[in-house]
């Protein structure tokens, strides 16, 4: 009798990557689909499906390849779950930029299969991907702080002042909100300019962007850092010096191709969940002198690692930025939950950094942005190296201009 054997996804971008992921899917059994609903696509990415769920469903149920397909009745990055429980599958594949944690650790609980495949083109045909045919209509940079951060708000920099380190990325992949990216910046820009940054000066367009995101009629009386801004739109790696005010007073890039190639060559992304609806990732700070002065001191250490190329000054002022951060707001790692008092083991993302920082070849590891969940940016020996043996890593390009 055929093994049964999942997949899911929201396939509201059709085309011919996912067939070939069906196809090769095929091959371990029969092909059962779970295709996420229209609210769960609305809750999870913010914006409407170009297909309504019926209609995804007809398609895909029409491809050869599928014994099967169904509407997930979860919601959610989890949604098949309930999908699952019913099918009880033996094999349940994934592409490799679809593949975190919480789905191998699931499918291991359930002793499931679980199955990690590359994105690979069906012969004659190009590579195509939801993300490609994005990107083709929307080349928007985003953004990844290496050092500092946190420090671009003024009720940190108050007691000390420093620089944040940030790179521009080209998306290469898959900006998912909630994750640390600046994936809200990001979508202010897009309000603006849709398809990609106007040919103006970059600190300027970092300025406008940080002034149109701080509406002084938002109603929710948060004001976004500059290193969101700054980190999109100026290229290169980049550092801005923060005191007490929102605006950095001064700005100092690097384009040095032999510094983006070598920063390229130790770097990667991990995909996590994103950061769940009512994380506060300030809850239970604590800020003090000392440790605005740690913060600033590993930037410091971590910019001059970078400029000389030293991966072992790099890594260790890596993790004491992200050790300086996590004293300060703890929530980071141990995320508090609206309606909970304090943080819960089962939201902790530290499971994963236990998990990640003892994977050979990998010297240092943070949480992007806030934290509280999305992705970990490891420094590694060998960024192609370790993408090679480990399916989830994300390579980064860093934007050159």
């Amino acid at each position: 009798m055929p093994k049964k054997v999942f997949v899911s996804g929201c396939y509201d971008l059709l085309h011919s990557g996912h067939v070939e992921f069906f196809r090769q899917a095929s091959q371990y059994g029969d092909l059962y689909v779970g295709i996420g609903s229209d609210a769960t696509v609305l809750h999870y990415k913010n914006h409407k499906t170009l297909y309504p769920e019926q209609e995804r469903l007809f398609m895909v149920k029409s491809i050869k390849y599928v014994k099967d397909a169904f509407i997930n009745q979860g919601d959610g990055v989890m949604d098949f779950i309930p999908t699952v429980e019913a099918l009880k599958p033996d094999v349940f594949v994934v592409n490799a930029d679809g593949s975190n944690e919480l789905k191998r650790k699931f499918c291991e609980e359930r002793g499931i299969e679980y199955v990690v495949l590359q994105r690979t083109p069906a012969e004659g045909l190009q590579a195509r991907s939801s993300t490609d045919l994005k990107a083709e209509t929307c080349s928007i940079p985003t953004r990844l702080d290496l050092a500092g951060t946190w420090i671009d708000q003024p009720y940190v920099s108050y007691l000390a002042p420093g620089w944040a380190i940030t790179i521009s990325l080209e998306p290469t992949f898959e900006v998912r909100d909630r994750c640390g990216l600046s994936t809200s910046t990001r979508k202010v820009i897009q309000k603006i300019w849709p398809v990609k940054l106007p040919d103006m000066e970059p600190e300027m367009l970092a300025k406008l962007v940080f002034c149109f995101e701080n509406d002084p009629e938002r109603s929710d009386g948060i004001i976004s850092g500059a290193q969101d801004s700054i980190g999109i739109c100026i290229p290169g790696l980049c550092r801005h010096y923060y005191n007490n005010r929102f605006w950095p007073e001064k700005i100092e890039t690097c384009s040095d191709p032999a510094v983006l190639d070598w920063l390229e060559a130790h770097l990667v992304l991990i995909p996590l969940n994103p950061r769940k609806p009512g994380c506060s990732v300030v809850a239970g700070k604590d800020i003090t002198e000392d440790k605005v002065n740690n913060l600033a001191d590993a930037a410091d250490e971590c910019w001059k690692a970078i400029l000389a190329c030293d991966l072992d000054g790099f890594a260790a002022a890596y993790r004491a930025s992200f050790a300086a951060q996590i004293a300060m707001f703890p929530a980071m790692v141990n995320p508090v939950l609206s309606g909970e008092d304090g943080p819960r083991p089962e939201n902790s993302i530290q499971p994963f950094i236990d998990r990640w920082s003892a994977e050979p070849g990998v010297l240092a590891w943070k949480m992007p942005g806030a934290g509280g969940g999305g992705y970990l940016a490891l420094v590694v020996d060998d960024s192609a190296a370790f993408a090679s043996a480990h399916s989830e890593a994300i390579d980064l390009h860093i934007r050159r201009k």
